[in-house]
């Protein structure tokens, strides 16, 4: 997904952002941010990881970038996120411009620490997801270099440090979570959606909103949130490729009904950058 220009309107931003099971309360007191240790370790992960992945492979069509003689999947998914985009946005945005810029936002610290600890439920949920993969091809998005719950922990680690004290999750950040790991379980289609969603516009409008917010509050400090190591375009080209290669398997119809998950997963990321701005 192209980054936002700088003029990004408010509603327009969630756009660009483009809830493990429930959370009880005392798990994420204090700094109790961190979430539980994987559940194996060790020799045991990898002999797991690669029994799934063979079985992910027996299940999924040879292409390794999308579907012959057609555009690959992952271009069908770009688009119609795109058109949830304003004009000014993106040549192909549908959607009119309404609010104000971010550059006029008034953020503060309380609200963009709660955006921050509901983000890192909700990547740490997805990171979960994956690492069970109880679809074997959710084996194929093991360690792809995005993930982002451990570069949260030292972000929020870091507010603790400065005086602040770090909330817990709040509805919009347990349920997201909830929904990803209901929608993993009976709809992989629709998590895929979510997936796509999630990771894409975070390195996209969500870095932009992340430099514009640390501008204002945090005298220019850029967070580990908005750091990879490694080069970030093969990164994002890798999981691409990933992303067609197991759509390769799916129906038609599957494909359109992953397509038409893109709105909500568009609203239930808004709600978690609310907080920020709100």
């Amino acid at each position: 997904m192209a980054p936002a220009p700088a003029s990004l309107s408010a509603p327009r931003a969630l756009s660009l952002l483009a809830p493990a099971a429930r959370v009880s309360p005392g798990r994420w007191s204090g700094l109790s941010v961190s979430v539980a240790a994987r559940p194996v370790t060790g020799v045991v992960v990898s002999a797991q990881r690669r029994l799934v992945a063979a079985a992910a492979a027996t299940e999924m069509a040879p292409a390794a970038s999308g579907e012959e003689g057609g555009k690959p999947f992952v271009e069908e998914m770009r688009a119609v996120a795109m058109k949830l985009h304003t004009k000014d946005q993106a040549r192909e945005g549908e959607k009119e411009p309404q609010g104000p810029p971010v550059a006029k936002w008034e953020p503060s610290v309380e609200g963009y620490l709660r955006f921050l600890v509901d983000s890192r439920l909700v990547f740490q949920t997805l990171e979960d997801i994956v690492d069970r993969a109880a679809v074997p091809w959710y084996a194929e998005f093991w360690n792809t270099g995005l993930e982002r719950s451990e570069a949260l922990k030292k972000d929020l680690e870091w507010f603790k440090e400065q005086g602040h004290t770090i909330p817990e999750p709040s509805p919009p950040g347990t349920t997201y979570a909830s929904l990803l790991e209901e929608l993993s379980e009976k709809d992989p289609q629709a998590f895929i959606c979510h997936f796509y969603n999630v990771y894409f516009a975070h390195t996209a409008g969500g870095r932009m909103i992340g430099k514009k917010v640390s501008e204002k509050i945090l005298n220019k400090k850029e967070l580990e949130f908005y750091k990879w190591e490694g080069n970030l375009s093969q990164l994002l080209q890798d999981v691409r490729n990933k992303l067609n290669q197991v759509a390769s398997s799916w129906s038609r119809e599957e494909k359109d009904h992953c397509l038409e998950e893109t709105e909500k997963s568009f609203s239930y990321s808004g709600a978690l950058l609310r907080h920020i701005f709100t």
